[in-house]
């Protein structure tokens, strides 16, 4: 699954913005902000961690979960390209309409 398909879901983007916000965080301290059980968070653990939106280290019997800089970094290039092009497109329809209003003020006088 990539990325973006794991953030399609509410609650994986409440859990990405909550790691987001405390750095690292516990599976269970995750699972305590949640009204589900610790087996459902787990498994949306899981789709983030496979789509490498979240790192998971294990300390002992704790798994400790932040974000993963490639997996961010590859949406955020993502978002820029689309960004890029839409200026690109953007820019070219502000030309046409200068060109427009340019001839149209030409045939006025």
């Amino acid at each position: 699954m990539n990325a973006f398909a794991a953030l399609a879901d509410d609650t994986r983007r409440e859990i990405v913005k909550l790691v987001a916000k405390n750095g690292e965080l516990t599976s269970t301290a995750i699972s305590q902000n949640f009204k589900m059980s610790p087996p459902a968070i787990s498994q949306h653990l899981k789709v983030l961690q496979e789509a490498k939106v979240l790192h998971m280290k294990k300390d002992a019997q704790k798994r400790i979960y932040s974000l993963n800089d490639s997996g961010i970094g590859e949406m955020e290039e993502w978002l820029l390209d689309i960004k890029n092009l839409w200026n690109k497109r953007l820019d070219k329809l502000d030309r046409y309409i200068s060109k427009i209003k340019k001839e149209r003020s030409h045939d006025k006088k």
